[in-house]
């Protein structure tokens, strides 16, 4: 058995907010933005976060696989939604992950991702490492231009992998860039120029030039270099002092999607594998506070890897968003007026939620043994009135069923965050129904029959106490990671 990538995903937003309009709003204040104003950046609906994104990325990896064999996740992030809860725990329960599994969160630096993955590498069991950033920035910052959301997921083992790891180097250094602290909302950074001189230069050609020598690999023979930088030409900047060919240095994904913080080296390794053939070789770095770079070697087995959507597929799911002002509101940057429906009490009884945490987190209904009736939620009593049993129902997961939309309603009387708010009966192909909420979809697409696929999102936000809830959303299953 050799011990190497699986399996590999990603999931980016669907919303592309075009950092022209970032420009316009801000250049009254910062004409420098006027220079970086090309392409575009991915940014999350109301209802994602860093733990919606991780599930999405991780559902993309492992479809078609037997999630049981996972023994362990790792969730890296800066972004984390709470400080003192286990957010890779919510990541395994929307999984249906066992219990069984050790679930751990790394954070606090930009190469959390590439250290979590060298870390699974190494520890001899299968593992799922898991990267996602929404990073919030200041309004006309250039790190408000150079960020993008999103997240990727690798799945690390024994078995017949795509990659293999050749070679893996690290260093620590308490170079410091940039900084949040606890008591801060966003990031400091310091002068790009010093960065780049006195941070990258220094510090990542070494690190590289051990991990190719422990290879025995020579710099000419990197197929892909994956570096993430939001300072232009220091990837080929490093690359060159490596002695690695320009042709080999990828596209940071900068006109498309943006910086996705810690989850980018990650992104990077899996928009990689999607080109890759058999015999490449992809070096992965990941700087911050040090570097990492490790070194794999792809293997035939990248044939017959089955197509998700991977990098590509969600890119090519994007909606054009040109306000603004959406987007400042959906990030908290500007405090807006949500009116009196909005001021609801959203307590969140804890006990009730571990009491249906596969309901609500795992989406998982029931089966009946009796009759084959499938429902959600689950009862005591079979809803099939020629039925009735009671007792008689085993759990059944409807996170990867397709449905269909049998009504919908686009309400502008209740409060939503980005009205209005779309919600109706779904019919699930296989059996059972249930009124839920839809997501990234517009009102004006709405349509009887439409074909559908669930995705993990934030139900609500209780602000007054600082807790998000989650629940499963119907979207158009034209987008997003698709059941197979």
């Amino acid at each position: 058995m050799t011990t190497g990538i699986l399996a590999y995903g990603a999931y980016i937003p669907r919303l592309r907010l075009q950092r022209r309009v970032i420009a316009e709003a801000n250049g009254w204040l910062n004409p420098a933005l006027k220079g970086l104003a090309r392409g575009e950046r991915a940014i999350c609906n109301w209802d994602e976060d860093p733990v919606t994104m991780a599930v999405e990325a991780a559902r993309d990896a492992l479809a078609g696989r037997d999630r049981a064999t996972v023994a362990e996740l790792r969730f890296a992030s800066t972004t984390f939604p709470f400080q003192d809860r286990l957010n890779g725990g919510v990541v395994a329960e929307a999984l249906r992950l066992s219990e069984e599994i050790a679930a751990t969160d790394v954070g606090a630096t930009q190469r959390a991702a590439t250290s979590a993955l060298a870390a699974a590498l190494k520890s001899g069991s299968e593992s799922l490492v898991v990267a996602a950033e929404q990073r919030r920035a200041r309004a006309a910052s250039p790190l408000e231009m150079a960020a993008g959301d999103g997240a990727a997921a690798v799945l690390v083992g024994d078995g017949e992998p795509v990659a293999v790891l050749l070679a893996s180097a690290a260093r620590t250094v308490d170079f410091v860039d940039h900084y949040r602290t606890a008591d801060s909302v966003y990031d400091y950074q310091w002068e790009e120029r010093w960065i780049r001189d006195a941070g990258y230069m220094p510090t990542v050609p070494p690190v590289i030039g051990r991990c190719l020598a422990a290879a025995g690999v020579g710099a000419a023979e990197v197929t892909h270099f994956c570096m993430p930088t939001t300072l232009p030409r220091v990837a080929a900047m490093v690359a060159k002092a490596a002695g690695i060919p320009d042709d080999a240095v990828r596209d940071n994904l900068a006109a498309v999607c943006g910086d996705t913080g810690a989850a980018h080296p990650l992104m990077l390794l899996v928009a990689a594998l999607e080109d890759a053939r058999a015999g490449d070789r992809i070096l992965v770095v990941g700087f911050g506070q040090g570097a990492d770079a490790l070194l794999f070697e792809v293997t035939p087995a990248i044939a017959a890897r089955p197509a998700g959507l991977g990098v590509k597929g969600h890119l090519a799911r994007r909606r054009e968003e040109t306000s603004y002002a959406r987007f400042l509101a959906f990030n908290d940057t500007v405090e807006v007026e949500r009116g009196m429906r909005a001021e609801a009490d959203k307590l969140t009884p804890l006990s009730a939620m571990w009491r249906n945490r596969d309901a609500v987190t795992g989406f998982v209904g029931g089966h009946c043994r009796q009759c084959g009736t499938l429902q959600f939620p689950r009862s005591r009593i079979c809803v099939n009135p020629n039925c009735n049993a009671v007792d008689s129902q085993e759990p059944h997961p409807f996170a990867e069923k397709r449905a269909r939309v049998n009504s919908y309603t686009a309400d502008r009387l209740t409060y939503s965050p980005d009205p209005p708010a779309c919600y109706g009966m779904i019919q699930f192909d296989d059996g059972g129904r249930w009124m839920m909420d839809f997501t990234d979809i517009d009102a004006d697409d709405l349509a009887v029959g439409q074909a559908m696929r669930m995705t993990f999102r934030i139900k609500d936000i209780d602000t007054q106490r600082g807790f998000r809830r989650y629940f499963w959303k119907a979207a158009p299953a034209t987008g997003g990671s698709q059941p197979r």
